[in-house]
């Protein structure tokens, strides 16, 4: 993935294609070229592309890694301070934490409108088979972080132990049949 100092490259490269373009556009008005108002387009949309990649130097692209998350899915997201994650149901206690927390940095976003909440609320759930052809979703916690501040100090992470409990046991292999 291109980091922010390869789009400052990007960005140079591209401002200087905008400014030749702007520089034939300009003689094609001087000498009353046909294609001349092509050229202002060309040079227009180099100035939107240029603009483009100069704000992708502002902002990194990463995401934050937790060691111990488990993969998990954006199942729903209002663009404001609701979201719901789906993480596997082999998912342990230690992982749906640092999930939860990784989930709670990569989805942050200072555009998000709280409309009249402080905090954004990130719910983690699965999904379970207590009978064959009988699938139930299972809430197993979630998250609460500032919606304005990048690092959130105080991050409250609620596991609901009764959910966490009827989750299918993973065999490791140790047991005998």
């Amino acid at each position: 993935m291109p980091s922010p100092e390869n789009f400052l490259t990007y960005t140079q490269w591209s401002a200087w294609v905008m400014l030749a373009s702007g520089i034939a556009a300009g003689l094609a008005f001087v000498f009353k070229w046909d294609f001349r108002f092509r050229l202002v387009g060309a040079t227009s949309f180099m100035g939107v592309v240029t603009v483009g990649l100069f704000a992708l130097t502002l902002v990194p692209l990463s995401q934050t890694v937790v060691p111990g998350a488990a993969k998990y899915a954006l199942v729903y997201d209002t663009g404001a301070a609701n979201v719901v994650i789906t993480v596997p149901p082999t998912v342990t206690k230690a992982a749906l934490e640092a999930t939860l927390q990784q989930a709670a940095n990569n989805l942050f976003s200072s555009g998000r409108s709280g409309q009249g909440n402080t905090q954004l609320l990130i719910r983690a759930r699965t999904v379970i088979h207590p009978e064959p052809g009988v699938s139930e979703p299972l809430y197993l916690g979630q998250i609460q972080r500032s919606l304005s501040q990048r690092t959130d100090s105080a991050m409250v992470i609620t596991l609901l132990d009764k959910n966490l409990a009827r989750l299918p046991q993973v065999d490791d292999g140790a047991s005998a049949g």
